[in-house]
């Protein structure tokens, strides 16, 4: 009967055994539990603490780069030719947002939002950029930024920043020169990532793609500045703790005359064509046009696909920078090269005879010259004034390809010219090896003799730039003085505003004996006394010296008459003009062509000689005498010239308002009048 409560209590017993194991364990757990949460908190407490701490910090503080103000492009007058103004932009971070397209349909309730805004925010999402904070819609007015902080509260990852934009006051002019900016893109992106200059681009979202805005980004851009501020736990900044200023870009002073510049673009109106003028004493360029020219303002903001479309695609590429990279055959501009190179081999002297019977025989071709009449005995002084094809088609096939190209080379025909602008191409002065390595196939890699004959008439292969062509022309009449040529004369510092010039590179001389370069100097003056310039430079205050040039733009068969009226414009004869001025101390030298105008005393030598008015003697020309020249129907000036320090400046175009930090930047007037003299003046067709 007792049995069954004793096995009750002896179970009894077991169970308070494995009760007390069980407490023990569970105790052993949580002590270990609570040395694990020990561990850990003198890990963060103690071993991380300052790492922590740091992090923590940043949470609370966030260090934002300040974008420097980009320096000003001035002319050599002083002429704001880029500057800078601020303006309000509303901006989404995409990664932020839900609903990308819900949200930007209700902002566009708020504020006007465009198609080509949509498609210029959906481009930079393409590229890579949705963490960053991109602009939707830019230059907002006050009232829509009113609107829109009004309703700030519903839209999280959107929000309105002050930016700065570049600006060009004068639109077109001088567009090929200055450049432009754009939005960095994953490529450039990229290089800088990898640069030393880093560092000093966080923040910055645009840089120079073209011209003086490319090649002077570096000095342009300025130093960026820093400063912490203290943000909210939404993001947003609460107030300034320190700040690092930035350091503005310096202002690059241009060697150009903003003032002559916009004579030439408007004398060559809606023509085509380029001109390059130098100073050859220091290879300053105070001129430097290619027309048709473009809007930079355009891209600034990113180019609409529109206006994208009517340039690109344009049959007249005003995108196409004729100075720097358009190459043309020289014709006759380049026999005044060809005398001084026979000259100085001794292939020619000065007062050998030539007989011009009108045409040129090799083999069984016939080179022509000025139709079917020919010039009778010519020497070097008659041969460039009246400009004889069949005197250097004979002195081509004596001198030889490669002794051409060893002789002119030199003057920069066939290679780049150093100016510091990026771009620009080398041109083609021929050579044996220059064939050798052109074609592939071995019948084209020959040289055949019968090639060399029209290179001495400035036709064939041979293709280089109105840029190469001033340059050839500053080292010829400097008497073999080289200097590389330079678009930017002075950079000035923006904190201490110190000058500092740009010389540039003085090149080796050319071994010219002096007697060689008077006497090839004393026919081009003749080319405008007695030669095919001579209506052209009537009754000039000053000396020059030039020659004129017609270059084929296509061959035309052997037997067949040049008549301009039966060509479409396109294929008709390019108007060439180099030129010097005063003849005794040259201090301009020029090359100038009108594409497709024909001769070049009719188009081309015009221009060159209101270019040298200007410059010599302080002359800007008529009205009447400018719409004659655009019309390529004049010769001399006509009218009461005016002086050109009474011109008004080019009217400015339309002006946003330019209010940067430091006070508004706009342009202004002249600090000197421009138009001032520099100094006091005493076959294919010519």
């Amino acid at each position: 009967m007792n049995t069954p409560r004793l096995a009750e209590l002896r179970d009894t017993q077991g169970e308070l055994r494995r009760f007390h194991r069980r407490v023990l364990v569970a105790g052993l757990a949580v002590l270990f539990g609570f040395s694990l949460l020990a561990l850990r908190l003198h890990w963060l407490q103690v071993v991380r603490h300052e790492d922590l701490a740091t992090q923590a910090e940043a949470n609370r503080i966030s260090v934002l780069p300040i974008v420097p103000n980009r320096g000003l492009i001035v002319d050599r007058n002083g002429v704001v030719l880029a500057n800078n103004y601020a303006a309000h932009t509303l901006e989404i971070t995409p990664n932020k947002v839900e609903d990308l397209e819900a949200t930007i349909q209700a902002l566009s309730e708020l504020v006007e939002i465009a198609p080509v805004h949509r498609r210029r925010f959906k481009r930079l999402m393409d590229d890579g950029k949705r963490f960053e904070s991109l602009p939707i819609r830019t230059k907002l007015s006050d009232e829509e930024v009113a609107r829109f902080t009004a309703q700030r509260f519903r839209f999280p990852g959107v929000d309105i920043k002050a930016r700065l934009f570049r600006h060009y006051p004068y639109g077109e002019l001088g567009s090929h020169v200055l450049g432009y900016i754009g939005r960095i893109n994953r490529k450039e992106q990229d290089e800088i990532e990898d640069s030393e200059d880093a560092a000093n681009y966080q923040g910055t979202e645009y840089i120079g793609k073209l011209g003086v805005e490319q090649r002077y980004e570096r000095e342009l851009h300025g130093l960026t500045g820093f400063e912490q501020v203290e943000i909210s736990a939404s993001g947003r900044p609460v107030r300034r703790l320190s700040a690092s200023p930035p350091t503005p870009g310096h202002t690059i002073r241009l060697s150009i005359d903003i003032k002559l510049q916009a004579l030439v673009e408007d004398m060559f109106g809606d023509r085509r064509g380029a001109l390059v003028a130098i100073d050859p004493r220091n290879g300053e360029v105070l001129a430097f046009v290619s027309k048709p020219t473009f809007d930079p303002n355009l891209f600034v903001d990113g180019i609409d696909v529109e206006n994208w479309k009517a340039l690109n695609e344009s049959i007249d590429k005003p995108l196409l920078n004729r100075a720097l990279r358009g190459t043309y055959p020289p014709g006759s501009t380049f026999k005044p090269f060809m005398a001084i190179a026979a000259l100085n081999t001794g292939k020619r002297t000065v007062g050998q005879i030539t007989v011009d019977n009108g045409s040129f025989v090799f083999g069984n071709h016939v080179f022509r010259s000025h139709g079917d009449h020919g010039l009778g005995a010519v020497d070097l002084y008659r041969s460039i004034v009246k400009s004889s094809n069949v005197y250097y088609y004979q002195l081509a096939n004596d001198m030889g390809v490669d002794l051409m190209h060893a002789q002119l080379e030199p003057f920069s025909f066939g290679r780049k010219t150093g100016i510091d602008l990026q771009g620009e191409v080398s041109g083609v002065l021929p050579s044996t090896a220059w064939k050798r390595a052109t074609y592939k196939r071995p019948e084209h890699q020959r040289w055949y003799a019968g090639e060399t004959i029209s290179l001495g008439i400035g036709q064939g292969y041979n293709n280089f730039t109105m840029l190469q062509l001033a340059q050839a022309m500053a080292t010829l009449v400097s008497g073999g003085q080289r200097h590389a040529p330079r678009i930017v004369r002075e950079i000035e510092d923006p904190v201490h505003h110190r000058r500092a010039s740009v010389p540039g590179a003085e090149l080796p001389p050319l071994p010219l004996r002096s007697e060689h370069v008077a006497a090839v100097l004393r026919a081009m003056e003749g080319v405008t006394l007695e030669g095919t310039a001579t209506r052209v430079f009537a009754g000039a205050a000053y000396s020059s010296g030039g020659k004129t040039g017609t270059a084929q733009a296509v061959g035309i068969r052997q037997n067949e008459k040049y008549n301009k009226t039966r060509i479409d414009e396109y294929l008709r004869d390019h108007s060439l003009y180099t030129a010097f001025a005063p003849v005794d101390t040259p201090q301009v030298a020029l090359a100038v062509i009108v594409e497709n105008a024909g001769f070049g005393a009719e188009a081309a030598a015009p221009i060159a000689r209101r270019v040298l008015d200007y410059l010599l003697t302080g002359q800007y020309p008529s009205e009447e005498d400018l719409a004659r020249v655009r019309e390529g129907r004049v010769a001399a000036p006509i009218g009461t010239p005016r002086l050109a320090a009474e011109v008004p400046l080019p009217a400015l175009g339309p002006s946003p308002e330019l209010a940067v930090a430091g006070g508004p930047v706009a342009p202004g007037p002249a600090a000197v009048s421009p138009g001032v003299p520099i100094a006091a003046a005493s076959a294919p067709r010519p």
